[in-house]
């Protein structure tokens, strides 16, 4: 490039100042957001307990139906061979990581040692980490009401007993668990019914849990005087379970059995891969383009530019002071309210992230060739559908290895539980376009797009690939989440680079999406 005119100086040495001061603010922001989610729970514990649910709801179907010597074998493949102890275990594992992440946040108060300053005892506890104190106490007791229900079941009534009365005697239980705590009390201690114990445990309760309590309510009320009509109603309720059972088995089917497909199928696929590279070296699928970059024109600083100003900067700080400084909330609205709100905002940060990078490139153009490429073709399709079912197993593996890390901490994407507890069908329609299709398009366009190629002038396309990834998986700003979605953001990568078209990482994300949110109608619904 040629030098700029010196006319160009001054403009040039303030740009640079304002990236530096953008860049401290933005990487302050960045800092913050990391370490506030240290100790946040993750969404994949509440998944576990959601899937936990319908095992436990399915467990009670019978097999109508089916032949009577086949229902056996195909209850234990599905549900095991004791659902409830399995379930009780998933329980009493958050339970304990709930009691574990709570000794943790209490002991950053404490003092070092007994000889620390006795100004640090009894340091008061900060707003977010008193509200997560307040949230993980609560997790904790509603646990408890489930698994003194499960004691219950399994002829267990006094650790039932011992549990509930110690919510019902907890100062700090809501009073709504309290309420509940103590019916159940009264109902396995007493045997004493209230009018008004069925409309609260409708409301209170659900599913497996629900069914357990009213089926206990109506064995009390059937040892009294009205005791033909209690029975009619425990047999209407048994009814209602079965129908319910059976549907959640379908569920629990789907579930468990089309990500264990999509893993069976990823792992042939890594198979011949690696024995295609093995048999046809540097003519195999995993060679084709390998090593070529791209004629990249612009520098680092244009680099810098776009992530730090166009991604970060507007999409963080810029856009929510707006939005907050015209009294756009997502907290007093609707869930088709916040649906709509999530599907703006996300376009507004696209769009201003998207001018910057134009902005910064335009004095450069033409692109380098085969830059943000979204020419269709076979191949890039199959590219991308490919590196889905490798990505499967892979994440699953990844997985498992960040639960040890982590154990139920480090934050997680809050879409994830927003649309977990969603029950409008709209608001879900306007989530799944969010995550399906919005992200991928814009995402991709940005990471493997701009960022990749750009990094190619400085580093190789392995390590290209290695630090876009790093970056796409910071930028979601959760730190249980960097392991993963770097993993994710290498796949993506990889099939970039190999088909030269964005249209195969865009597909692979898009899969990738609408199974995470399909999952999560299932679960949730």
């Amino acid at each position: 490039m040629t030098p700029e005119p010196d006319s160009m100086q001054p403009w040039l040495s303030l740009k640079r100042l304002f990236l530096i001061i953008v860049t401290a603010l933005v990487g302050l922001v960045l800092v913050q957001s990391l370490l506030s989610s240290w100790n946040e729970p993750q969404v994949a514990s509440q998944l576990q307990l959601y899937q936990t649910d319908l095992l436990l709801e399915g467990s009670v179907w019978k097999g109508e139906g089916l032949p009577e010597d086949q229902w056996p074998a195909i209850r234990a493949g599905l549900l095991g061979k004791d659902p409830v102890a399995s379930a009780k275990e998933q329980y009493e594992e958050v339970r304990e990581g709930a009691v574990e992440g709570m000794d943790r946040w209490r002991s950053q108060t404490a003092p070092a040692d007994s000889l620390a300053d006795e100004t640090n005892a009894g340091k008061p506890l900060t707003r977010r980490l008193q509200t997560a104190l307040e949230q993980q106490q609560a997790l904790i007791h509603r646990l408890d009401l489930r698994l003194g229900l499960m004691d219950a079941y399994q002829g267990q009534p006094e650790a039932a007993l011992e549990r509930w009365k110690q919510v019902r005697d907890s100062d700090t239980a809501l009073a709504p668990v309290v309420r509940t705590a103590d019916t159940l009390v009264r109902f396995w201690q007493d045997g004493d019914v209230l009018p008004e114990d069925e409309a609260w445990l409708e409301q209170a309760l659900n599913g497996w849990f629900k069914y357990r309590a009213l089926d206990q309510l109506y064995q009390v009320e059937g040892r009294g005087n009205d005791g033909s009509l209690a029975n009619d109603r425990r047999a209407q309720l048994q009814a209602q379970e079965q129908e319910t059972a059976q549907a959640k088995l379908v569920k629990l089917a789907l579930v468990g059995a089309l990500p264990t497909l999509g893993a069976i199928v990823g792992i042939g696929l890594i198979i011949w891969l690696v024995a295609q590279r093995v048999l046809r070296g540097s003519q195999s699928v995993l060679r084709q383009n390998a090593g070529r970059g791209w004629e990249i024109p612009w520098t680092g600083e244009t680099v810098w530019q776009v992530l730090i100003v166009g991604f970060f900067f507007v999409g963080q700080i810029l856009l929510p002071l707006v939005l907050g400084g015209l009294g756009f909330s997502s907290g007093s609205l609707s869930s088709r309210g916040r649906a709509i709100f999530s599907l703006v905002y996300y376009l507004l940060m696209a769009a201003g992230s998207l001018a910057v990078l134009w902005w910064s490139i335009r004095p450069y153009r033409p692109v380098p060739k085969e830059m943000f490429s979204l020419k269709p073709s076979r191949s890039g399709l199959l590219w991308g559908l490919g590196g889905y079912f490798v990505a499967v197993p892979l994440m699953f593996g990844v997985a498992l290895l960040n639960q040890q890390i982590w154990q139920g901490q480090g934050g997680s994407n809050p879409l994830l539980q927003t649309v977990l507890e969603e029950q409008d069908g709209v608001a879900l329609l306007v989530f799944f376009l969010t995550a399906a299709i919005a992200a991928p398009i814009f995402e991709e366009f940005l990471f493997r797009g701009f960022l990749l190629p750009s990094l190619t002038r400085y580093v190789s396309v392995g390590w290209a690939i290695a630090l876009s990834a790093l970056i796409f998986a910071a930028a979601h700003l959760s730190l249980s989440e960097v392991l993963p979605l770097t993993l994710l953001g290498a796949v993506l990568g990889f099939v970039y680079t190999r088909s030269r078209t964005l249209i195969s990482p865009m597909v692979l994300h898009s899969a990738w999406n609408s199974a995470t949110m399909l999952g999560l109608f299932v679960l949730g619904g």
